[in-house]
């Protein structure tokens, strides 16, 4: 699922339309950025917990020239998923959500979709040469 498919459905479970979902959206992943990129650790139950952990400096090799470098220390960000995601991405777990009946309303309130006639690229075709058979020579 990409992020245009992921604001449908979200519009559609919130009963709005895609602007406000992807405003929505885009609120609680900068939030979550946010927090992170201060050191703080975001918990979402359900789902798990974003948190930037500290990389030491360690000395690592050029492949291309085997001359030994210096990576500084950096902070990296990590999502650790709780137990109650991983059960449900394993299959252990059935998901129990209430998507069905937002997916009906939903239904229900959909305008008949306005369908548009395809445009296909005008191909250009070449003409066919047809072959002479050459004849003996006279003598």
């Amino acid at each position: 699922m990409n992020r245009a498919e992921f604001i449908e459905n979200l519009a559609a479970r919130l009963e709005t339309n895609k602007a406000e979902a992807n405003k929505a959206l885009n609120g609680v992943l900068d939030e979550i950025r946010h927090a992170v990129s201060r050191g703080e650790e975001v918990r979402l139950s359900g789902l798990g917990v974003f948190d930037s952990v500290k990389r030491e400096a360690r000395k690592a090799r050029n492949p291309q020239t085997g001359e030994t470098i210096r990576i500084k220390a950096t902070r990296v960000p990590k999502f650790r998923p709780s137990a109650d995601f991983k059960a449900l991405v394993s299959g252990a777990r059935k998901a129990v959500s209430d998507r069905t009946t937002a997916a009906k309303k939903a239904a229900k309130k959909s305008t008949a979709k306005k369908s548009t006639a395809k445009k296909s690229t005008a191909k250009k075709s070449t003409a066919k040469k047809s072959t002479a058979k050459k004849s003996p020579a006279k003598k």
